[in-house]
């Protein structure tokens, strides 16, 4: 168990100590302590109230009238600034919470998008679940629970130190006894509950997020899904993963159950134990009735607050939880330690340098893991200005090779002499279309080229998009694109976002598979006049009617792997534009 406590420990500094050491530290710190001095002012306000509630009780018993308002005016001037005091040491703290948690999120996302990180978490072997979980609640989790259970600890600290004094003067015993049995109660409850409920609360917070990652996943695919009339289904399938939130709850709420016996038992005793202590005191006449509330409300802060972690075992439990995600997930984006760092050390990868042209140098590739050879010792150079048709069967490496040529898969050896991720813009089958207005789709990824409405129109009308605009109100109008239009529309309008661009090198994944043969001829002769270098992947004969170049791959046998994978380049003059 200490191990256990002394890991989670290691894992909260590793995250917290990026914002309190960073560029923000000085600010973070002062704002720390003032929320520290004010909790110390008003724990010495909570002692001075406390004191005057027993004389209050005491003024009553004796009738003593005089004595009795002198404490209800120093009480309520008392609160006068006790009340506003406390309403900015919340404030404060609050403020405090959603300055770090923007520091740690803006952290986290730059760190998401660096080294293609996002990417790289897509992979099935990925222990690294629900990134966009992490990422939004995790991290405000981790933020607001640091700061209150960081503050719960200072004012735990204060009020024992303030309230064991006026205690230590009324009953040593009772101090004594309060120690002893908080130490006790502590122990019990991590010893018996700590690991269990930890594991139940970090499988709760991972499969809640997978229930609601399904429902995500249906939004997203829903005409496919009706296409498929797939229904009953992606229900079952639902409704399969909010069982095992059930279930995994019900586990937990167990757990909760015997934890609540436990520390409602447990707690009680603080409320009769100081009557039971000053009793005699009362009896004989040497304490005034008072003493007994005055005792009751400082053994009760000093009792909660040597009790902290019993009282706040299970939000403690829930808070390890999503500190072990946060932390698991902070080490994979982590740019000294990639995904696929063990493999990279124990295998050869490909080599990729930056020059002028695009050139394969004896390139043998393979699946991330290792485990599949899908290209073996290809040697092809593309010219500038010309394009280079890759083609073959389904799973013989073609979209593999596009990978590898963008730096996403680096399994295998050879050289790869490209240009600049800058000088290269690459289109997929189905069309990334961002959330925007319609200007940003056609910029997109250079969203502060300065490009008038004349010039959009233009290169709209080039696509066979000429109404695109008209029909959507305008440039600046937003959509949900993917949804609004149809496939071909969106094939054509990344094209359009590709002439306007005007990269060195285009790289089109089956990029014209929803146009009709005049369409898809059509952008080929606008990608060929514009004078840029391009590669393709893709089925259709008719392809090979705008390509210099062709490469033509086997497919990999499942058994023999690569032994008899080939390939063939061959070179031909393309079709003429019209004129």
């Amino acid at each position: 168990m200490q191990r256990f406590n002394l890991t989670i420990f290691k894992q909260f500094w590793a995250i917290a100590k990026s914002y309190w050491s960073s560029e923000s530290k000085w600010r973070a710190r002062g704002l720390l302590l003032a929320i520290v001095l004010m909790s110390l002012c008003y724990t010495g306000l909570a002692v001075l109230l406390n004191g005057k509630r027993g004389e209050l009780i005491s003024a009553l018993s004796a009738k003593d009238e005089v004595r009795f308002w002198q404490t209800i005016w120093i009480f309520a001037g008392t609160l006068v600034v006790y009340a506003p005091l406390y309403a900015g040491y919340t404030y404060l703290r609050d403020r405090l919470g959603l300055n770090w948690r923007k520091w740690l999120t803006d952290d986290f996302i730059d760190r998401y998008f660096q080294h293609r990180s996002f990417y790289n978490l897509t992979d099935p072997d990925s222990a690294i679940d629900n990134p966009d979980r992490r990422i939004s609640e995790d991290v405000k989790s981790f933020t607001q629970e640091s700061l209150t259970l960081l503050l719960a600890i200072v004012d735990s600290l204060l009020a024992i130190g303030a309230f064991a004094s006026v205690l230590w003067g009324i009953s040593q015993p009772l101090v004594l006894f309060l120690v002893l049995y908080a130490l006790i109660g502590t122990l019990t409850t991590v010893g018996i509950f700590g690991k269990p409920l930890t594991r139940l609360n970090f499988d709760q917070i991972k499969k809640e997020a997978d229930f609601r990652f399904g429902l995500v996943r249906v939004r997203e695919n829903a005409e496919a899904i009706a296409f498929y009339q797939g229904e009953q289904y992606e229900s079952g399938l639902i409704k399969g993963r909010f069982t095992e939130v059930i279930n995994n709850f019900k586990k937990l709420i167990f757990w909760e159950l015997n934890l609540n016996i436990l520390t409602n038992a447990y707690e009680f005793i603080p409320f009769i134990l100081p009557a039971i202590v000053v009793a005699p005191g009362i009896f004989s006449g040497e304490l005034e009735i008072g003493k007994v509330t005055e005792a009751q409300g400082a053994f009760i802060r000093v009792f909660f607050s040597l009790n902290l972690i019993v009282s706040r075992f299970q939000s403690l439990t829930t808070f390890s939880a999503g500190v072990e995600r946060l932390f698991t997930f902070s080490a994979s984006l982590d740019p000294t330690l990639p995904i696929e760092a063990v493999d990279s050390q124990q295998h050869d990868t490909i080599e990729t340098k930056v020059g002028e042209r695009l050139e394969l140098a004896n390139m043998t590739l393979q699946t991330p893991n290792y485990q599949r050879t899908l290209i073996e010792s290809l040697s092809v150079t593309l010219p500038a200005g010309q394009g280079l048709l890759v083609r073959g069967p389904s799973g013989c490496g073609k979209s593999s090779l596009l990978r590898a040529i963008v730096g996403l898969w680096s399994a295998g050896t050879g050289t790869i002499i490209r240009p600049a991720l800058t000088q290269m813009l690459f289109l997929p089958q189905r069309p990334y279309m961002v959330l925007g207005t319609l200007r940003d789709q056609l910029l997109y990824p250079n969203l502060d080229l300065k490009v008038d409405d004349l010039q959009l129109k233009e290169i709209l009308i080039r696509v066979n998009l000429p109404d695109l605009a008209q029909r959507h109100d305008g440039f600046d109008t937003e959509q949900n694109w993917s949804q609004v239009l149809s496939l071909g529309e969106q094939q054509r309008l990344i094209f359009a976002r590709l002439l306007l661009n005007r990269p060195k090198y285009a790289i089109l994944d089956e990029a014209t598979s929803a146009l009709d043969a005049n369409n898809e001829a059509h952008l080929y002769q606008e990608l060929q006049a514009s004078g840029m270098t391009f590669l393709s992947v893709g089925h259709r004969e008719s392809l090979s009617d705008y390509h210099r170049s062709i490469l033509d791959l086997t497919a990999v046998d499942a058994d023999t792997e690569a032994e008899h994978q080939t390939w063939m380049l061959t070179t031909a003059d393309p079709l003429p534009l019209e004129t």
